[in-house]
């Protein structure tokens, strides 16, 4: 699951901040707007889409052998 932290991360990425466990946000960069708690929320919605829309990829890259391991099985 894609947080609040990321997506701040992603917004502003010079921005020093804290979140705490009740979402609530210390933002640390008075020179840098603080993002809305909309754009905030679509970030997090944006994320996590590109995120399960690679679910396939992830599980596909555990079906096979690290490359250099394929290598060296087709040498031998």
């Amino acid at each position: 699951m894609i947080g609040i932290e990321k997506a701040l991360q992603v917004l502003t990425p010079n921005a020093q901040f804290a979140v705490y466990g009740d979402g609530t946000i210390d933002w640390l960069s008075p020179d840098i707007a603080q993002p809305s708690e909309e754009a905030i929320k679509a970030k997090i919605q944006e994320l996590q889409a590109d995120y399960d829309s690679k679910q396939y990829q992830r599980d596909r890259a555990v079906a096979y052998d690290p490359i250099p391991e394929q290598l060296d099985q087709i040498y031998h």
